[in-house]
């Protein structure tokens, strides 16, 4: 039985992480299912319904890579890494992050909206700065690092480097990116 409310949703994600919230319609999404525009007012009265919709199934499936990497990945960097390569997929498919592409257009996204994107990037932040004060503490980490401070700085640089080599030089640049940033987070070695 064809499950549309998820196909809705799965091509209105990449719709939304490859255009932006503007750059997409009903009728596109529509189109991409291959259902009448009509239909999809049945499962999302609008499209702030839609987006909403979108951003907790992002978080969710993002809530569960998270649990997963601190539970399989024993230190500090091996998690940065294993975290980094979530975004590595964005930039092998040719998509942004979908909060990420939503936060560009945040002056005309309705605040329930603006809201549960700051929450998606707050949980991320608040994940790394345990990473990163567990790594600082168990010496896998530099023992100078501000995990506050730090891990904004993950959040960003990632971002960036998903955006930027989306366009530049792919997934070759974009771990190029990911191994500076985990080297720069390492204890240095004297010896």
């Amino acid at each position: 039985m064809r499950d549309t409310r998820a196909e809705l949703l799965a091509q209105a994600e990449v719709l939304v992480r490859g255009r932006g919230y503007s750059g997409f319609s009903y009728g596109d999404l529509a189109e991409a299912v291959n259902i009448r525009k009509a239909s999809i007012h049945h499962h999302f009265r609008t499209k702030t319904d839609l987006a909403i919709a979108l951003v907790e199934a992002y978080d969710a499936r993002y809530d569960a890579a998270l649990a997963s990497v601190f539970a399989t990945q024993a230190d500090a960097v091996s998690r940065i890494e294993a975290y980094g390569r979530y975004y590595l997929s964005g930039v092998e498919d040719g998509l942004g992050c979908l909060c990420a592409v939503l936060a560009i257009e945040l002056d005309t996204l309705p605040e329930a909206l603006r809201a549960d994107i700051a929450r998606f990037f707050d949980k991320h932040i608040a994940w790394l700065e345990r990473v990163l004060a567990e790594g600082r503490t168990d010496g896998s980490l530099r023992a100078d690092l501000d995990p506050a401070a730090t891990s904004r700085m993950v959040v960003a640089t990632l971002e960036g480097a998903l955006m930027l080599e989306r366009l530049l030089a792919g997934s070759s640049g974009f771990r190029s990116t990911l191994g500076a940033l985990c080297e720069s987070l390492k204890p240095v070695r004297i010896g």
